[in-house]
């Protein structure tokens, strides 16, 4: 069973608080089974004989014995909620470590909804499930076998209570789980598509005012938490139920105990307090019972959460990290793609068909096709965020599967097509390529990224603050900030994915004047969309389909490259009637 596979490889290191869990959990069911005996001797041999020294003694005996019962059950609750605080923490951590080496491709077929929920919700399920199992059901156990042990040797006959009354319970609780477990199942896919919904909501909201689209959305929220609404509802209603079940059958076995007992006192075969020891045993062995049923309760749901973790945490990244990895280049900044191709599992066609490109350091190699050509996953292919499916990547001539990840990623510098911001100041984002960065290889980076004017104007300029995501700052500041992290890195080769498309033509231009003065001793891999950002580009791709259409300089490809005489028509048009 997952669940089962998944508790005991994150559990055992920590079986030392376990064994004083369990020991101390024994020691406050034993002190629980050993009160009800003593009760009873206080009522057949002090009460009835009127022996108040006896009632006194017993008396005493019973209150020492609660109090170490009190002490013990106090000490396991800790051990337990200290065991299970830590089963969460390496369960969270194993999923972040997990995640944070997929690539590209399992990040998309999880998605961040999912991925969001299976590392918190679902880790509080199990975690949950942990902590009452410690809590409870380490006892339950002990209390039903020892309560059978001991009613048995209050009074034989009356024991056939014990052996329907048990049995009756299980079944029907077991009827009323199973059909809890595709609720549950239910229930946290739905939760999955709430947190989908209200992500969007939140990081679209914009788009979302802009279009007035503020009814349509609030609908969709709303239809979204009805589902999880209905689900934990059905869920809500069998766990309902399951209580007052457990109270019918016990109410109804301690009114057969008393109603059978009380003939057996009249008949003078049996005690007084015998037939309270044993209705308190009888209590018990039925309370173990909902006990361990309550557990099973929570069961179906941990089942559930333990297999979308356990998913997660056995799926392996299709970027395997090399066994014995290049840990040293020569060369610096020669890129090149042999052969290279790439498709999705189970794509009718690969989104890259058979490249051949070569780029030497101070060379600047642009990608320009339509949307959907597969720019964007060509020059993922770099550092490794996807693999080629065929073919080769090599870096200064090494194959970047072969390469240490750390040696390839110190050697790229990324500008994503999404310009992402970390919470926290302007310093915090520019330093995280170089975290030992001066304040002045800061300036000199905003200023090659025509950023250093807006930076100033901010309040605290390099401490001002950013907010996740970079929404307080424009798209296009954002765009020069995340091109002004990379330049703090200093890296051999540069690779831009469509990030001047933000800024206007004026803006681009000293950009790219910058660049060629402060980096042009290395490579640099640009994406774009417009013509004017790589017209002086060494070397000019042109992709369509994924296949490579054209390649030359703008000149070259004006003769020879329809696709690019197109999109270069198609844009002084634009520009011209602007």
């Amino acid at each position: 069973m997952t669940l089962l596979k998944l508790l005991g490889h994150y559990l055992r290191p920590h079986w030392r608080p376990i064994v004083l869990v369990v020991l101390f959990q024994l020691i406050q069911s034993i002190a629980s089974l050993y009160l009800p005996t003593l009760n009873a001797d206080i009522i057949d041999d002090g009460v009835a004989k009127g022996d108040t020294a006896f009632i006194m003694t017993t008396g005493a005996w019973m209150l020492a014995i609660t109090l170490v019962q009190v002490a013990a059950s106090i000490t396991a609750v800790y051990f337990g909620a200290k065991v299970a605080m830590a089963l969460g923490r390496d369960l969270r951590a194993a999923i972040f470590h997990r995640v944070s080496g997929f690539s590209e491709r399992e990040v998309s077929a999880f998605g961040a909804p999912s991925l969001i929920t299976r590392s918190t919700n679902d880790v509080q399920q199990v975690q949950m499930l942990a902590l009452m199992t410690f809590t409870l059901l380490v006892s339950a156990p002990i209390l039903a076998i020892g309560g059978v042990v001991l009613a048995l040797q209050q009074d034989l006959e009356l024991s056939w209570i014990i052996a329907v009354s048990v049995p009756v319970l299980l079944i029907a609780l077991s009827a009323i789980i199973v059909r809890m477990v595709p609720q549950f199942r239910r229930m946290q896919t739905r939760i999955d598509a709430v947190n989908r919904v209200l992500r969007e909501q939140l990081t679209g909201i914009r788009v979302v005012r802009a279009f007035v689209r503020e009814d349509v959305e609030t609908e969709r929220f709303a239809r979204a938490n009805r589902d999880v609404t209905d689900s934990g509802l059905r869920a809500g209603r069998l766990i309902a139920l399951m209580f007052p079940t457990v109270m019918l059958i016990l109410n109804v076995s301690s009114v057969a105990v008393i109603w059978f007992g009380a003939f057996r006192i009249d008949q003078g075969s049996m005690q007084v307090g015998t037939l309270i020891a044993f209705l308190s045993y009888l209590v018990q062995i039925l309370m173990a019972v909902m006990m361990a049923t309550f557990m099973a309760m929570m069961i179906p749901r941990a089942s559930v959460c333990a297999d979308r973790i356990t998913e997660v945490l056995q799926t392996d990244t299709s970027v395997v990290m090399p066994a014995d990895p290049v840990r040293q280049l020569r060369s610096h900044g020669v890129v090149e793609l042999r052969h290279a191709s790439f498709a999705y599992p189970g794509a009718e066609q690969p989104v890259l068909r058979d490249l051949d490109v070569r780029v030497e350091p101070g060379q600047t190699l642009a990608i320009i096709g339509s949307t959907g050509a597969g720019k964007t996953t060509l020059v993922n292919l770099l550092p490794r965020l996807f693999d080629a499916t065929a073919g080769s990547v090599l870096i200064d001539g090494v194959d970047v599967r072969d390469l240490d990840p750390d040696l390839l990623w110190s050697r790229i510098g990324l500008v994503p097509q999404k310009p992402y911001l970390f919470s926290g100041t302007v310093a915090t984002n520019l330093r995280y390529g170089k975290p030992d960065a001066t304040d002045d290889e800061l300036w000199h980076a905003l200023e090659v990224a025509q950023a250093a004017d807006f930076v100033r104007a901010m309040d605290g300029g390099l401490d001002a603050p950013v907010a996740q995501g970079g929404t307080t700052v424009s798209g296009g500041q954002r765009q020069r900030l995340a091109i002004a992290r990379a330049l703090v890195k200093r890296p051999e080769i540069y690779v831009f994915d469509d990030s001047f498309s933000a800024l206007d033509l004026a803006t681009d231009a000293r950009l790219r004047q910058a660049l060629r003065a402060d980096v042009g001793g290395a490579t640099m891999v640009i994406v774009a969309q417009r013509v004017s950002t790589i017209i002086d580009a060494d070397q000019i791709v042109v992709l369509e389909d994924g296949a490579i259409v054209g390649r030359g300089t703008h000149d070259e490809l004006l003769e020879s490259s329809e696709t690019y005489a197109e999109i270069v028509a198609s844009q002084l048009t634009a520009e011209e009637a602007a």
